[in-house]
């Protein structure tokens, strides 16, 4: 077996381990089902041990398997490692970076940082995923993408969190609404008309329903959704009042198709976050695109603290 093969056979199965499934760690590695199998069963043959238990329903690994998963991780650590040596010794910026991305984040926030990284760095190729918010978590836990953009980021000894933005959250309703003519609007005067809301699981929704519990009011919204463009979409036809990040209204209000409304006596904020995977090796193009977006020098990015 070739050295290339042990890298890629490591790479595999390490994936297989995370992911706890063969069809996932197929598609991170764009083979079948049938050829990761094939790879697990060519490493039991190689090193002469059972990886994986198969007398159990759910996946588990043999004591040799764990001991096998743990000297994968080293080596796939330092290969990754010497990659990224080598490039900065190079002082090459390029590769593939892949993002998975909240969709307010993705589509209003992320474009004019790419832009201008694309700009400096034409050699990078830049692949943005759109996910809900759990599955932006997962996708980073799994190595299924180098970085991950999320609202109010959580706390997780796995990751790496690193502060990017503050999002002002504001009222918005139609132009015709008669809460448009306000100059400033409070939470009473938000609960008093119908409500648009986010799903119940969405971090912005999870934080909107707290401070309206904070302030003793009662919202039910009459309708619930899981992205900001379907929210816009139902307010501009009138069908309720809702809370978002201005960022997003931006254009909208703009072409007066919504108005932005400033939330009187309430300090929100919507707290945006990058995240990576704890001892992740960045490559030179990852460390330069985490420092555009967190402002900081590509040099301080890998000692970057855990939001606390």
């Amino acid at each position: 077996m070739a050295l290339t093969m042990h890298v890629e056979n490591f790479k595999i199965f390490s994936d297989l381990v995370e992911s706890q499934s063969f069809s996932r760690a197929a598609k991170l590695n764009g083979i079948t089902q049938s050829a990761v199998s094939q790879q697990l069963r060519a490493m039991e043959k190689h090193f002469n041990v059972l990886i994986v238990d198969r007398s159990q329903k759910q996946f588990r690994l043999t004591r040799e398997g764990s001991k096998l998963y743990d000297s994968a991780k080293e080596l796939l650590h330092m290969y990754d490692k010497l990659v990224s040596e080598l490039q900065e010794m190079k002082k090459v910026i390029s590769g593939t970076i892949h993002i998975s991305t909240i969709y307010s984040i993705g589509l209003h926030e992320l474009p004019p940082y790419v832009k201008t990284f694309l700009q400096d760095y034409p050699t990078v190729n830049v692949r943005v995923e759109y996910r809900r918010s759990n599955l932006v978590y997962e996708d980073v836990l799994h190595n299924a993408v180098d970085l991950g953009l999320v609202a109010y980021p959580n706390k997780m000894r796995q990751l790496e969190v690193i502060p990017f933005l503050e999002d002002q959250l504001v009222a918005i309703c139609a132009p015709d609404h008669p809460l448009a003519q306000n100059q400033m609007v409070s939470l009473q005067d938000i609960s008093e008309h119908k409500f648009i809301a986010f799903d119940q699981d969405i971090p912005t929704r999870k934080a909107t329903d707290h401070v309206f519990r904070e302030a003793k009011l009662d919202v039910n919204p009459v309708m619930e959704f899981d992205n900001i463009e379907t929210v816009k979409r139902a307010v501009e036809i009138d069908a309720g009042v809702a809370i978002v990040p201005s960022s997003t209204v931006t254009q909208e209000v703009k072409q007066r198709l919504l108005t932005s409304i400033p939330i009187e006596g309430s300090e929100l904020t919507r707290p945006l976050a990058i995240i990576h995977r704890k001892g992740r090796v960045l490559t030179p193009a990852m460390k330069k695109l985490i420092a555009l977006l967190a402002k900081k020098t590509p040099e301080a990015v890998e000692e970057a603290e855990p939001v606390a």
